[in-house]
């Protein structure tokens, strides 16, 4: 059947129902430090390397709440889609990501030793704390070119995810109540939900499905 826009509209008011769509405005989150050295880029946009503990990604994004803004920063494993550690701040600050880093440690542990950290090349993950972290927990870090979203795809298509399937639907008057809205999707993000790239399981039963393979072995 043929009809209008305005038709498909007028429907979809009189049941309630609104489109989602992308925000228009879109503040940068990269701003590249000149002083910093950055390490090569050891991904080559092969993100998932095949096998847990290998490779995370990690990148910043924007959420506009009512008369304000917030950032997000999440720091996941590329091969089971999991997030490790993410934290949330009205400023697009070092300590945004050394929260992430450091809860993502804290869950892989003894793991974290060895693991590739790829980010893009805002100052935040070339800051001199971030890179002395890494240092410590021997995390080797990655960083694509300035400006190619094709270096960050898999860091893009979670953001795709989380703000159509989450952000979009909702209205978040503070950053607490964004706060407690992220925390319980990224819980059902890594528990329940199924993702195609590790069998349609979600990422936490697919980790348990390896661990258990492996234990067979």
């Amino acid at each position: 059947m043929v009809t209008s826009h305005n038709t498909v509209a007028a429907a979809m008011a009189r049941r309630g129902i609104a489109g989602i769509s992308p925000r228009r405005f879109r503040p940068a989150t990269t701003h590249a430090d000149p002083k910093a050295i950055y390490p090569p880029d050891l991904v080559a946009r092969k993100f998932d390397p095949g096998r847990l503990h290998a490779l995370w990604t990690s990148d910043i994004t924007y959420l506009a709440l009512a008369g304000a803004m917030a950032y997000l920063c999440v720091v996941r494993d590329e091969h089971s889609r999991r997030v490790l550690g993410w934290s949330v701040a009205e400023r697009m600050e070092t300590t945004l990501v050394l929260e992430a880093l450091g809860q993502a440690v804290a869950v892989r542990g003894s793991h974290a030793q060895g693991v590739i950290w790829h980010t893009d090349r805002g100052s935040q993950f070339s800051d001199h704390r971030v890179v002395a972290f890494c240092a410590r927990h021997g995390i080797t870090r990655s960083m694509g070119r300035t400006g190619t979203c094709y270096d960050h795809a898999s860091a893009e298509s979670f953001w795709s995810i989380f703000k159509h399937e989450f952000f979009y639907r909702h209205a978040f008057g503070d950053l607490a109540e964004l706060r407690r809205g992220i925390q319980s999707y990224i819980q059902f993000y890594n528990h329940q939900r199924s993702c195609s790239k590790i069998g349609y399981l979600a990422p936490v039963v697919f980790e348990h499905l390896v661990a258990e393979e492996a234990r067979v072995k």
